[in-house]
């Protein structure tokens, strides 16, 4: 079991016997999100699948609430924030735009990349350093931005 799917874990346990009742639920979803993969793939997953599926509830929940926001539905609107902040405990500090614009660039000059066409290539090396750290959208603007 990876380290910090047996974090999650405890956290669930603490959380468990403080009676912290939305915790628990927030907590319990991303461990059956887990445990769903592994039944599927027939795999144990590591840190860094565990990070992802993190980053992915993460950004359900972002979307959702924005929707919900825009539908003038703030109650509904508060819980997917709150569920937010508690799946962000189990995410590593976000990176600033500074040390993303560091990893592009290192990247690109890793893969020699020159133009928009090789902008794969540079993704493919950043994803894995950033994973849980910073949005997708946010790297692919900047991986733009030093390409064009």
């Amino acid at each position: 079991m990876s380290e910090l799917k047996k974090f999650i874990s405890e956290t669930l346990k603490t959380a468990m016997r403080a009676k912290e009742k939305q915790r628990v639920t927030v907590i319990r979803t991303i461990l059956s999100e887990c445990k769903k993969i592994e039944v599927d793939e027939r795999i144990e997953l590591d840190d860094a699948r565990v990070l992802a599926v993190l980053d992915k509830m993460n950004k359900q929940r972002k979307d959702s609430n924005q929707q919900f926001i825009d539908g003038g539905r703030e109650d509904l609107a508060a819980i997917e924030q709150e569920e937010m902040v508690i799946i962000s405990e189990f995410l590593p500090t976000p990176l600033t735009d500074d040390e993303v614009g560091e990893i592009v660039k290192a990247a690109i000059a890793e893969t020699g990349a020159t133009s928009m066409q090789q902008m794969g290539a540079v993704m493919a090396i950043v994803k894995p350093q950033v994973q849980g750290r910073a949005d997708m959208a946010q790297i692919s603007k900047q991986v733009k931005a030093q390409l064009g």
